[in-house]
């Protein structure tokens, strides 16, 4: 058994009204998402919530679906993974999507990440409340040091590093829209993305108690495959390391860069992202071309999924 596989769980922006259509395929996905309480977590019925965009990309929506899939996505998919390739050399999360990293390498309970997910989002939205007007934008085409001197100098900040010339940076929108202004003019690229809160910044310093407080009241545990911390791509080691590095993403940038190398490092030969969407994939074989990387978005069924894993074992 030659491969080595990583499991990747994507953050919020590719969710879709058909988000658990594939999933409801398969009777134990189906099973866990009927145990899941989603009407508590939800600001309106879940059939709305996918059909209408303004509650898809709600924060507190998005959260919890992303998480929801993902995890339901690995009920269906763990054992048959591990018959093809033996359980994951590397397991990593991006912003929310490290919730269900925590789950897959068994720190945290599945359905309890989920009703995690609710309650980090309630915090950041409560923390994006108390300093109104911010947001996200990915940034492109320029030296990470020559972004992060402009970030620096209209009080913006790195969210995520995805690359040696590309991050998401957050802050208010006064100030993204002065770093877009000065940074078009050096020939950078500047997307706002449709997210409403400067996640992984100090922006989010109020959601840090709350969420302290719901990590309190779960039981977490020891990785038991290899897990990557968001915050350094270094794996996490014990419950303790786990919760604090869980807590530190709130307010300090995702090293995402880092967790693809992490990736290489360890050995990983073949990735699979969780969905949805595929931009963890493609970040990774764009990275690391030599590795074999697809997300469960690129599939029609978990049986074309797990037909192409078993090719790459070959």
């Amino acid at each position: 058994m030659s491969m080595r596989l990583a499991i990747l769980c994507p953050g919020q922006g590719a969710q879709h009204a058909g988000l658990f259509d594939l999933l409801r395929e398969d009777e134990q996905a189906a099973a866990f998402l009927d145990q899941l309480p989603l009407t508590d977590y939800l600001d309106a019925p879940l059939a709305q919530v996918l059909s209408q965009p303004t509650h898809l990309y709600a924060n507190g929506n998005a959260q919890v679906l992303i998480v929801a899939a993902q995890l339901a996505a690995w009920q269906a998919l763990r054992e048959p993974l591990a018959a093809i390739a033996g359980p994951p050399v590397a397991v990593a999360g991006y912003s929310v999507g490290e919730l269900s990293a925590y789950a897959v390498a068994e720190v945290i309970d599945p359905v309890a990440a989920v009703a995690l997910a609710a309650q980090r989002a309630a915090a950041m939205d409560a923390a994006a409340r108390s300093r109104p007007g911010q947001g996200l934008m990915a940034l492109g085409g320029i030296d990470l040091a020559a972004a992060q001197d402009c970030l620096l100098r209209h009080g913006a900040h790195v969210a995520i590093v995805t690359g040696d010339d590309t991050l998401i940076a957050g802050g208010s929108s006064p100030a993204l829209e002065a770093v877009a202004a000065e940074l078009a003019g050096r020939g950078a690229r500047t997307t706002v993305l449709p997210v409403g809160l400067a996640s992984h910044t100090p922006l989010m310093q109020a959601a840090v108690t709350p969420f302290a407080a719901a990590l309190e009241g779960l039981s977490l545990h020891a990785p038991k495959t290899a897990l990557l911390a968001g915050v350094s791509g270094q794996g996490i080691a014990d419950a303790h390391q786990a919760c604090a590095l869980l807590l530190r993403q709130l307010t300090e940038p995702i090293q995402w860069a880092a967790c693809m190398d992490a990736c290489v490092e360890r050995g990983v030969t073949v990735a699979l992202e969780l969905g949805p969407g595929a931009a963890l994939s493609r970040m990774l074989r764009e990275r690391h071309p030599h590795l074999s990387c697809r997300s469960l978005a690129d599939f029609r069924s978990l049986s074309g999924l797990l037909s192409w894993l078993r090719r790459q074992a070959d």
